[in-house]
């Protein structure tokens, strides 16, 4: 776990990393099937409402182990179900706000938040725009490093995407509401993240906030059993009773233990 200040980011991923992702990936899934039996022995979920929002150009297909994985816990797991998520339309983000206050109203709980890269950025900022919603927040590969330069030129790409596909960005970046974040959150990254580079990953330390290395891909972040296990931990446990997040013995490899 790293919990440090966070400094400038500066550069991106290398072109190795980044051409390497797929098979890294493949990787990370067949590491996920070598220890599933012991993932059913992790925390099990209360049964109150998660919500798991893809990254970009994917969609809940691109979730489905994970979502997978987390009903099997006790987890009452929904996808996004906005087809494929192409940047933050105005269907995107009303439909997402609409969906939180729904998830809460119904079930009479506040929702926790899992988002892989641009779905963590939708999520923070759901968090931010409906805190009495929200239970927690975790990003996986998210850049959560609000105004640093990668974060400014992955604001001009999806909203430029955005525009070539027909739509038009109903916020000026996908991370536009003022305001701090008062939800307990988990950012989870890789150093060997050919997408994001890692260092745009990391909180600055405040209370109830952490960091979490894994080891793996980004494109693997939504099958990596470290994920998978940590998503487990953080969501079932009870609400009001946040403690820092400590990886099993059983799965301490898969962890970095980088301080």
């Amino acid at each position: 776990m790293d919990a440090v200040r966070v400094p400038a980011v500066k550069r991106l991923p290398s072109r190795a990393l980044l051409l390497t992702e797929p098979p890294r990936a493949a990787l990370d899934l067949a590491a996920l099937a070598a220890v599933w039996p012991l993932l059913a022995t992790a925390r099990r979920g209360d049964g109150h409402p998660v919500l798991v929002l893809p990254g970009l150009m994917t969609g809940d297909p691109a979730t489905l182990v994970l979502r997978t994985a987390l009903r099997a816990l006790g987890h009452d797991v929904s996808g996004w179900s906005l087809g494929t998520n192409r940047g933050p339309t105005g269907r995107v983000v009303h439909t997402l706000r609409a969906r939180l206050e729904q998830l809460h109203r119904t079930s009479g709980r506040r929702v926790s938040l899992v988002g892989w890269s641009l779905g963590g950025l939708y999520a923070q900022e759901l968090a931010r725009a409906a805190p009495g919603s929200v239970r927690g927040l975790v990003t996986l590969g998210t850049p959560v490093v609000r105004w640093a330069p990668w974060v400014r030129t992955a604001s001009r790409v999806v909203d430029g995407g955005t525009r070539l596909l027909g739509g038009a960005p109903a916020l000026p970046r996908a991370w536009a509401e003022r305001g701090s974040l008062r939800v307990p959150a988990t950012s989870v990254y890789t150093r060997a993240d050919g997408i994001v580079h890692w260092s745009s990953c990391r909180y600055e330390v405040r209370s109830r906030r952490e960091n979490v290395e894994v080891r793996g891909s980004h494109l693997g972040l939504a099958c990596n059993p470290a994920v998978l296990w940590l998503l487990a931990d953080r969501l079932g446990m009870a609400e009001g009773a946040w403690s820092p997040f400590r990886p099993p013995p059983g799965l301490s490899l898969l962890f970095a233990r980088r301080r």
